[in-house]
């Protein structure tokens, strides 16, 4: 796949089709269907090429979201299919995300996780259908709010379990029923 021919709403389009089919309807996040439901959700694709100007990104994005009201927008997704497109590199790129987060004193006020297409957890077997928790259509960092994660964990009883119930969901779910989900990036032909 080729992302370098997808425009900005087929890169947008594809990301919600993999919150609200595998994100949403696999329940792999039990907060995400609130704020999906309420609009509250902001999609942005940056045009970042390098790591720099993604850095810029992330920072004016983090600004946007610290900002805004929660009622407006809670969550952002921030995806970026021109850049780290490599899970190593991308991996490598989150050390820089902890050090915008404290550089910006930001910590504690929001945080940032991490969906990637190639995602492998540490010591798990690349092929691990586990990994599926974490791979989204493209690269992409989720900017949350402290405080709506907080009310939510507290609304959700024996929140700590939801990432083992989610690796059990896709053992139970099987490589082929993920696949038939259809929630990765769009494929051009030639590509």
């Amino acid at each position: 796949m080729n992302p370098s021919i997808l425009s900005q709403q087929e890169v947008i389009a594809a990301t919600q089709r993999w919150l609200e089919r595998a994100v949403i309807g696999l329940n792999l996040c039990p907060f995400a269907k609130s704020v999906h439901v309420k609009g509250q959700v902001r999609y942005v694709v940056s045009d970042a090429r390098d790591d720099e100007s993604l850095l810029a990104d992330l920072e004016r994005e983090l600004q946007a979201l610290q900002t805004v009201d929660p009622a407006e927008v809670d969550t952002t997704l921030l995806i970026h299919p021109w850049v780290l497109n490599a899970f190593e590199d991308f991996a490598g790129f989150l050390d820089l995300v902890t050090v915008v987060l404290r550089t910006h004193r930001l910590e504690g006020i929001l945080q940032v996780a991490s969906f990637h297409p190639d995602y492998v957890f540490a010591d798990s077997d690349p092929n691990d259908i586990t990994n599926y928790t974490n791979r989204a259509p493209f690269p992409t960092l989720h900017l949350l709010r402290e405080a709506s994660l907080d009310r939510a964990v507290a609304a959700f009883p024996d929140a700590a379990a939801i990432y083992e119930r989610n690796m059990q969901t896709l053992r139970e779910l099987g490589g082929e029923a993920w696949q038939a989900l259809d929630v990765g990036a769009p494929q051009r032909d030639g590509s």
